[in-house]
């Protein structure tokens, strides 16, 4: 199957779309109809940048929290890789 592109912009909706957590369970954008969530991509786990940036929204969990904010990571990579990843960083 051909890759697809899509532009993002903000202000405008996300596509609706579901992908396999840590678990390989499935996990819907609607799930979270009517809730803020953020909402970030990156390119892999367990490199530095990405590290940086999940172990950043960890850091700030606890606030997001209170404001009712969820926390959306997604990349490319396996559920046996985000697992590993969430482990060894302790996200």
């Amino acid at each position: 199957m051909p890759e697809q592109t899509l532009e993002l912009k903000v202000g405008v909706e996300a596509p609706r779309f579901c992908l396999p957590d840590k678990d390989n369970k499935e996990v819907c954008l609607e799930d979270f109809a009517g809730k803020y969530i953020i909402l970030y991509f990156y390119p892999k786990d367990n490199t530095p940048g990405c590290s940086t940036e999940a172990i950043g929204f960890t850091g700030i969990l606890p606030d997001l929290q209170k404001l009712d904010a969820n926390v959306i990571g997604v990349s490319p990579d396996s559920p046996e890789s985000h697992a590993k990843f969430i482990e060894k960083k302790n996200l």
